[in-house]
C-alpha cells in the first residue's frame, strides 16, 4: 500500500452495482455478456446503465448504483461518522470495507485488520455458547487463542452477559447479543472497527459506555473507527469527521458539526435570518411583514458572534379591534431539533397595537454558545390558542468570537452562556 504512515484507510473511485428484482431472473446471460467483453478486451456494459440510487421513485433500468464514485481517505486514529438518510448507501458501503462483498469498480486499500458490527448477531453461530463465539470471532479476526484467553475476563465484564455466556446464543435477547459482539470487536484490538447502526438495540447504560470505549480506543490507542448512526448526537460527541451520503454519491464531507447542519437541513440549503414575507403571510387578523434576527449595531448580514448582543425584530401588522387579546411567542430550537426555550413580548410591559406594529427582542451578549438555531413563531389568541405557527421560520449562526479574533482554545459544552452572580470572601 504506497501511502503515507498515517493513511489507514483509502478508498478510491468506489461503485456498487446490483441487479433489481428477483435474484436469478436472467442473471446468466448477462454473466455471458460481461464474459464475452471481458475475453474481447472491451468494458463491461454494464457499467454504462443504471439509475440512481433512489428508494421512492421507479427506475427505468433492471440496473441501481447503490454507491457512485465514492472517494475518501481516514487517517489512523479518526473517527468517521457516515450519515445520510435510509437506502443513502451507508451500510453497503461498510459491507465493501468489511469484504463482505466487493465493488462493481474501484480499489479499497487498508492497513490492519478490521472487526465489524453490521447487523445483531453478525458472526455469531446461535448454536453456540457466548464463549464459545467469543473465540470463534477472535479466530476469524486473527487472534490466538492466548490472545484472546489474556482478554476473555474483561470482554465478558463489559458486556454485563456474565451469568449467559455459557448460555447458547440463540437464547439471548438482541440487547445482550449486541452487547457481546461490541465487547468482542471492540477488546480484540483491530486496527479499524466498523460500527454500523447496532448500538440502537442496546439500551442507554451500555449505548454510553459504548461510545466511551470508542473514544478510548480511537483516542487512547490510536485506533480508527467508522461509525454510522441516525443519532446525530452520537455523532457529534464521538466522530472528529464526518460525510454525507446521499443517493449513494458524498454530498459532504468535513467538520462533524458542519456535517451534521448539512444533513438535518436537508442537503445545506442556506440559513435565512432576514425574511420578507408575501401575500399567503397575510391573515384575517394580522399580517405578517418581515422578521430578522441580527447583531445589535451591525448589519443583518453581518457575521453574530457569540459576545454580540443578538435582536429579534418582527414587523406584523394587527387588522384586529382589540390587539391586546393577541401576543407574539418565539421558541428557539438547536440543530437537533431540541428545544432550548421560548420566549414573548406577554412577558413585558409591550403591547400589541391595531395597525403596524415592530418588536425586537433582545438576547444578552455572551448568551448563546457558537452553532446553528432555529425560531419557531406563534401568535396566540387569548393566551391559550394559538392561531398561526411556522418552524423554523428563521434559522441563524452564531460565531465563537474567540475563533474570529485567532485565539480559539476549544468549544465550551453546552448551548446558552449564562452569566452567574459570584463573590468572593476572605
Amino acid at each position: 500500500m504506497k501511502t503515507t504512515t498515517k493513511t489507514i484507510l483509502r478508498i478510491e473511485h468506489v461503485s456498487k452495482q446490483y441487479r433489481l428484482g428477483l435474484v436469478g431472473t436472467g442473471t446468466l446471460s448477462d454473466d455471458l455478456k460481461r464474459w464475452w467483453y471481458t475475453v474481447r478486451g472491451k468494458e463491461d456494459p454494464f457499467l454504462k446503465v443504471g439509475d440512481l440510487n433512489d428508494r421512492s421513485t421507479y427506475g427505468e433500468s433492471d440496473y441501481v448504483w447503490a454507491l457512485q464514485d465514492i472517494n475518501l481517505e481516514v487517517q489512523q486514529g479518526e473517527v468517521l461518522g457516515i450519515i445520510g438518510k435510509n437506502g443513502a448507501g451507508k451500510s453497503t458501503l461498510l459491507k465493501l470495507l468489511s469484504r463482505i462483498t466487493s465493488p462493481t469498480t474501484g480499489s479499497i486499500k487498508t492497513r490492519g485488520r478490521i472487526a465489524s458490527l453490521l447487523e445483531v448477531g453478525t458472526g455469531f453461530h446461535s448454536e453456540l455458547t457466548g464463549r464459545e463465539n467469543l473465540y470463534l470471532n477472535g479466530a476469524i479476526l486473527g487472534m490466538s487463542k492466548a490472545e484472546i484467553r489474556e482478554k476473555e475476563a474483561a470482554i465478558i465484564a463489559f458486556s454485563g452477559c456474565e451469568r449467559y455466556i455459557d448460555t447458547p446464543v440463540k437464547r439471548y435477547s438482541s440487547g445482550m447479543t449486541v452487547r457481546l459482539a461490541f465487547a468482542v470487536a471492540a477488546f480484540l484490538e483491530p486496527e479499524i472497527l466498523v460500527v454500523d447502526e447496532v448500538l440502537a438495540v442496546g439500551d442507554a447504560e451500555f449505548q454510553k459506555k459504548a461510545i466511551g470505549k470508542m473514544q478510548d480506543i480511537s483516542r487512547g490507542e490510536g485506533r480508527t473507527v467508522l461509525f454510522v448512526s441516525h443519532n446525530m448526537a452520537s455523532v457529534k460527541s464521538l466522530c472528529t469527521k464526518a460525510v454525507v451520503l446521499e443517493h449513494g454519491r458524498v454530498v459532504f464531507e468535513g467538520d462533524t458539526d458542519a456535517a451534521v447542519s448539512f444533513y438535518l437541513k436537508g442537503g445545506g440549503s442556506s440559513l435565512e435570518n432576514a425574511k420578507t414575507f408575501d401575500a399567503s403571510y397575510d391573515h384575517a387578523q394580522f399580517r405578517l411583514l418581515e422578521m430578522n434576527v441580527s447583531s445589535k449595531g451591525k448589519a443583518v448580514s453581518a457575521p453574530m458572534l457569540e459576545d454580540d448582543e443578538l435582536v429579534v425584530c418582527t414587523r406584523i401588522e394587527l387588522k384586529v379591534p382589540n390587539p391586546e387579546a393577541y401576543h407574539i411567542t418565539y421558541h428557539l430550537h438547536n440543530e437537533l431539533g431540541d428545544a432550548l426555550f421560548s420566549f414573548s413580548h406577554a412577558r413585558s410591559e409591550v403591547v400589541l397595537l391595531q395597525g403596524l406594529n415592530v418588536l425586537e427582542c433582545s438576547l444578552p451578549a455572551s448568551f448563546l454558545q457558537s452553532g446553528q438555531y432555529f425560531l419557531s413563531f406563534f401568535v396566540i389568541e387569548d393566551k391559550r390558542r394559538a392561531i398561526f405557527l411556522e418552524k423554523d421560520i428563521l434559522s441563524f449562526t452564531v460565531v465563537d468570537a474567540q475563533r474570529e479574533l485567532g485565539s480559539y482554545m476549544g468549544k465550551e459544552p453546552g448551548y446558552i452562556r449564562p452569566q452567574f452572580k459570584w463573590t468572593q470572601t476572605t
